[in-house]
């Protein structure tokens, strides 16, 4: 994993492994951000030297101050900027001067405010390239690494953070606040805490690859307010998740687009940002999360216990009702309940009471102790054919809660597989769940988000045992032919290529295109139909015509000669009584395709990753169902596969009742064909192939209808 050059690598560790800090533009205000952060690297117990800067003051809660960064005698490892965005450049330039590689910048009033906030973060990175600067922001709250050997907090939130093994960035650093008091209140640890607002240097792609390599780091969280670059993210992702094992959830906002202007193509209209930035996540690796609760639901398991071997799981509960809905939880995430040995069902059935169920789920009963519950949990560990166990306690007035809950660490110690707890209630099992907590045993206020966080550590263990294939480019194809024809329709002034001229596109990258014909006239139709083949496919070309179904410009099974001739009038008729402005380049003749599955083949290109395939259920039925799933170009065999049995209409290309099975290999070349074609010829703005009709198995599939947009 390369990732990061050398020098931006060592600029990165002295951020976060300084031996000395300067805090520029320090005060001594109680409550401002100068004042604050300042503070916190004192109290924070930081283990390196402090040099606050300030031309006005002669020293600082205790602390000696110097006039300017230049004055400083020692050298400096780390610049924490906290002057007006107005002076902030004069500050970095001494920074550059003084030989400080690694920065900081925490003042806001740049690029977020617009105008002339542009301006001055402009002046920022020409200053950071002059001098080989590296700097984390502006506009964020700072950096904190709870490493003992360093224990930096140089940052103005209110408290320093456990240590853990959890690494998180944030663009947003208001969002930083809440979260750290969130996981105070849980007892979650970070290894390192990042808040790197308006990433004009460093920017999150760098940061991931740090903490990729980072010993002290085990799980990854982020979020992100935009994705930039996101085939760098998901480049990123996929090295360090393979090269590490290391999982990354990530929380992007803006799941909707509001005002979202309408798309010239079906891929276009049904493929949303948040639809394709999903999608992106999935295929790279990265657990996508909808919330802060089930990020740190799902960082906990990561973060605490060991990866699942498989998907079986034995749950113990003191009450039915809880039990039951953890098992409909778990069998809703592809978890299957453990059937337990025979030596371990002759256990429960010696050791617990007779009224106790001794099937999956184990039911130990309302009045059970810690020893009843060390007895279900150590043989559920112990049997084979369980991957992991959750256990649930409700409180009743027999239950000894913080005594079980001290069990359930002791047992949990022995073994080595993955142990999650649902403690249901609040106050009652508020002691016990803190017992649980501190040593880490990733608990959860509803079983259902138990059931969740093993699926997500269940699927991520799955990809890290059979990593997919990456994309093996097909060689028959003809790249120059077709941007030959993309550079030629550019020059003519076209933005829309109509089926005829997309079909040679097409053709070109080995999708299944059907040979046709254009004829300009009635006795044009009439001398090529015999040629063609019966029965014969007319339609209407014109850019004008976008759908031509809607106009009455499509004529199917035509038999003869002489019903071509008939057609082709009847179709310009249709068309000039709809559309009468409509430019008409001809009627397209082909042989018509056999009856099969209607699809629909995508290209939409998106501004954060690019190129990005859609595949769906074809026809008219794409713009009312909207079943439709998303790739970023390139797909290999095995994301094509998946992306095809994604959709719900799935079951009608693998066979069900009375359908025959569909040529499915055939549809999966397509898809990885047109991933290719939309790889190599990026100025293809959207492509629509509507409707590609699967034949049955081992038959193949052909192109109906098609247009490019460039």
């Amino acid at each position: 994993m390369k990732g990061l050059s050398a020098s931006k690598t060592d600029h990165l560790h002295k951020i976060f492994y300084p031996e000395s800090v300067a805090i520029v533009g320090a005060n001594r205000v109680p409550g401002t951000v100068p004042y604050d952060i300042l503070i916190n690297i004192l109290r924070s117990d930081f283990q390196g030297a402090v040099f606050p800067v300030n031309p006005r003051e002669r020293a600082i809660g205790g602390v000696k101050t110097y006039k300017y960064v230049l004055d400083i005698p020692d050298p400096i490892d780390l610049a924490v900027l906290v002057y007006p965005s107005s002076v902030c450049h004069m500050a970095l330039q001494q920074c550059g001067e003084k030989g400080i590689k690694s920065v900081i910048i925490i003042s806001a009033g740049f690029r977020e405010i617009g105008g002339v906030g542009i301006e001055r973060e402009q002046k920022l990175i020409e200053i950071a390239r002059k001098h080989d600067i590296s700097f984390i922001g502006p506009n964020c709250l700072g950096v904190i690494n709870t490493d003992p050997a360093v224990q930096l907090n140089a940052s103005f939130a209110r408290e320093m953070p456990e240590n853990g093994n959890i690494g998180f960035l944030s663009q947003s650093g208001a969002l930083c606040t809440a979260v750290l008091d969130y996981a105070q209140a849980k007892h979650i640890g970070f290894s390192k805490f990042i808040s790197f607002g308006n990433k004009a240097d460093v920017n999150e792609i760098d940061l991931l690859y740090y903490l990729g390599k980072d010993p002290k780091t085990r799980v990854i969280l982020i979020y992100l307010e935009e994705i930039s670059n996101g085939q760098a993210l998901m480049k990123a992702a996929r090295e360090i998740i393979a090269e590490t094992g290391k999982p990354i959830l990530a929380i992007k906002s803006g799941r909707t687009e509001a005002g979202a202007s309408a798309a010239a193509s079906h891929t276009g209209s049904l493929a949303g940002s948040d639809d394709i930035c999903d999608a992106a996540m999935r295929q790279a690796g990265i657990i996508r999360c909808r919330s802060i609760e089930e990020m740190f639901n799902t960082a906990i398991a990561f973060a605490y216990q060991p990866l699942p071997e498989n998907n079986r799981v034995a749950i113990i509960t003191n009450a039915g009702g809880p039990g039951v809905l953890t098992t409909d939880a778990s069998i809703q995430e592809g978890l299957r309940l453990a059937k337990f040995s025979d030596d371990t069902t002759a256990m429960f059935k010696k050791t617990l009471p007779k009224t106790a169920n001794i099937k999956n789920p184990v039911d130990v009963i309302g009045d059970a102790r810690a020893d009843r519950y060390n007895i279900a949990l150590s043989q559920a560990f112990k049997d084979p054919n369980v991957d992991g166990v959750f256990v649930i306690l409700t409180p009743q007035s027999m239950t000894d809660i913080e005594t079980i809950a001290r069990e359930v660490v002791t047992v949990a110690g022995r073994f080595d597989k993955p142990i999650f707890a649902s403690f249901m209630g609040e106050k009652d099992v508020a002691a016990g769940i803190d017992i649980l907590q501190r040593n880490k045993i990733p608990h959860y206020t509803l079983p259902e988000s138990m059931a969740q966080a093993f699926a997500a550590t269940y699927r991520f263990k799955q990809r890290l045992t059979n990593p997919e294939k990456p994309f093996a480019p097909f060689t028959d194809v003809d790249k120059n032919l077709a941007n030959k024809l993309l550079q030629e329709a550019k020059k003519e002034g076209k933005t829309y290529l109509s089926e005829f001229e997309a079909s040679k596109i097409l053709a070109a990258y080995g999708l299944p295109v059907v040979e046709s014909r254009i004829v300009k006239s009635a006795r044009e139709a009439e001398a090529n139909a015999d040629e063609v083949g019966y029965p014969l496919v007319m339609k209407v070309m014109s850019d004008d015509v976008v759908h031509k179904s809607d106009f009455q410009g499509v004529v199917l099974n035509v038999k003869s000669k002489e019903e071509a001739a008939k057609v082709f009038d009847r179709i310009l008729q249709n068309v000039r009584k709809h559309q009468p402005e409509a430019e008409i380049d001809g009627v397209l003749m082909r042989k018509m395709i056999p009856a099969g599955e209607e699809v629909i083949l995508g290209v939409k290109k998106d501004v954060a990753f690019g190129s990005v395939v859609m595949f769906g259920m074809g026809g008219i039925f794409v713009e009312v169902i909207k079943d439709v799933a998303f790739r970023v170009a390139p797909l290999g065999k095995e994301q094509s596969l998946k992306m095809i049995k994604e959709i719900k209409g799935a079951p009608l290309l693998f066979g069900m009742r009375n359908r025959p099975e569909r040529d499915v290999d055939a549809l999966e070349e397509s898809l990885q064909r047109l991933s290719q074609l939309a790889t190599d010829c990026p100025q293809i703005k959207e492509l629509d192939i509507n409707p590609l009709i699967v034949l049955e198995k081992g038959k193949g599939c052909f192109i109906a209808d098609a247009r490019i947009i460039i």
